[in-house]
């Protein structure tokens, strides 16, 4: 393992990777209870698009850590799910067989591009303080997530408020909130203690945690509400899910049609920039940005991307991207692709043991996103915020991101206020603001008036 993931050069260690994968895999892990969910309602088999998700799951992240030795993690990324379900195949009225073949051939152009360097070249085109922007915007954006999981903000009169909490709903909305506090308060003291392994300390402790409340009788699961029983559920045995009703299961009959054209570059825009996105600000985290704000094997990383989008799309799931989650491991040290591995194993793993992942609620991994926000957000201070032309540009990618839930729309904000604001203020010439930062302006303001 040290020859093959070189863990002393990356200043890491077995056990520090193992927790890392770990903790990246728990905070991720509802993606095999979400997916299947969300899935399914455009009339797929939701046993076989658990399979699908966790295969997917697996084939990406092992890719990530044999091309790039990433501590990063793949799975169907949410966003691009709900997109696939409710507006390509109930919105527009296609079947899922049809949407699966846009994903695949997003991702056998995904394959291109990264192998023509078109995927690097734009990561290295971004100017290095939009790229801290991003890492950046990032944190507050899974923190936003974290918050929402939790269900401590919750849409209301003002868009997002605090939820209220009365004798209504207590035992169901009201404890698991409480236990999501409990658990970003231990969390973060077990970070102030510089405790290892910190943030999977916490989300297993906020699980236990809510198991006693069940048992006590406190936290009643209400399915109609979307609160379901903390204790794993062995009842129907163990068994692995066919994928057989979702696999190649492909309609290439509306492959010539524009719809078809404007659904996959949609899929293909979404998933481009949320990856780069991803890298960007966790790499920034990592420290594993050059001099030049270049990611070194990045290409193996976009490849490793491009390959679990095709995969999945072969297995019959929606578009297998980098995950955001990737960063909690980061933030508990994680360094080379043997977390990468971790995790992968996880994933297949959960086919056999489906139970216990699926128990893991979304008020214990919460208050992991809330603090891996924090530390994300760690990196705003390396902006030049002395220099406005830099600074306001970083600052509307920075806010883009939570309040328009998307980090692809935060990259197009930043890139589009950079661009014009230096060239209207007469700055582009001295920044050397390259060609393809005026064709990605124009590419966003085009998606933005015809999308």
């Amino acid at each position: 393992m040290e020859k093959f993931f070189k863990l002393k050069e990356h200043g890491t260690n077995v056990r520090t990777e193992i927790v890392a994968g770990l903790t990246t895999f728990m905070t991720m892990a509802y993606i095999l209870a979400v997916n299947p969910n969300i899935l399914s309602a455009t009339g797929m088999d939701s046993g076989a698009i658990f399979t699908a998700t966790a295969l997917g799951s697996l084939v990406g992240t092992l890719c990530m850590a044999l091309l790039a030795n990433y501590p990063f993690a793949l799975a169907p990324g949410m966003g691009l799910n709900a997109y696939f379900a409710y507006t390509v195949v109930i919105g527009m009225g296609y079947s899922w067989q049809t949407a699966l073949t846009a994903v695949l051939i997003e991702g056998i152009l995904f394959i291109i591009l990264t192998l023509t360097n078109v995927r690097e070249a734009i990561f290295n085109a971004i100017p290095k303080n939009l790229k801290v922007a991003v890492s950046s915007g990032i944190g507050l954006f899974i923190a936003f997530i974290g918050l929402q999981n939790a269900k401590i903000t919750v849409g209301g009169a003002t868009l997002v408020e605090l939820v209220k909490i009365d004798s209504s709903n207590f035992h169901d909305v009201g404890i698991t909130v409480i236990l999501a506090i409990l658990g970003i308060i231990l969390t973060g003291i077990l970070v102030v203690k510089n405790v290892k392994g910190s943030i999977l300390i916490g989300i297993i402790a906020t699980w236990i945690l809510g198991m006693i409340c069940e048992a006590a009788g406190i936290y009643v699961p209400n399915a109609e509400a979307g609160f379901f029983s903390l204790f794993p559920d062995f009842s129907n045995g163990i068994a692995i899910q066919s994928v057989a009703p979702i696999f190649f299961k492909f309609d290439f009959s509306n492959v010539l049609t524009f719809d078809f054209f404007v659904i996959m570059f949609s899929f293909l825009f979404v998933d481009i920039f949320d990856t780069l996105g991803t890298l960007i600000g966790v790499a920034t985290k990592a420290d594993m940005l050059d001099e030049e704000g270049k990611l070194p094997k990045i290409k193996g990383a976009l490849m490793a991307d491009a390959i679990g989008t095709t995969a999945g799309a072969i297995l019959g799931t929606s578009t297998v991207t980098t995950f955001v989650e990737s960063a909690s491991g980061v933030a508990v040290g994680g360094r080379t692709g043997l977390a990468s591995v971790v995790t992968a194993v996880l994933f297949g793993l959960s086919l056999f043991l489906s139970p216990i992942f699926l128990a893991i609620p979304s008020f214990a991994t919460a208050p992991a996103l809330i603090i891996v926000g924090f530390f994300m957000m760690q990196n705003i201070t390396k902006i030049d915020f002395n220099d406005a032309s830099e600074a306001i540009p970083c600052y509307i990618c920075l806010i883009a991101m939570p309040f328009f839930y998307s980090i692809s729309e935060g990259i197009s904000m930043g890139v589009i206020s950079y661009v014009l604001i230096n060239l209207l203020t007469g700055k582009a010439k001295e920044k050397k603001i390259s060609i393809l930062m005026y064709v990605l302006c124009i590419l966003f303001i085009l998606k933005y008036i015809f999308l």
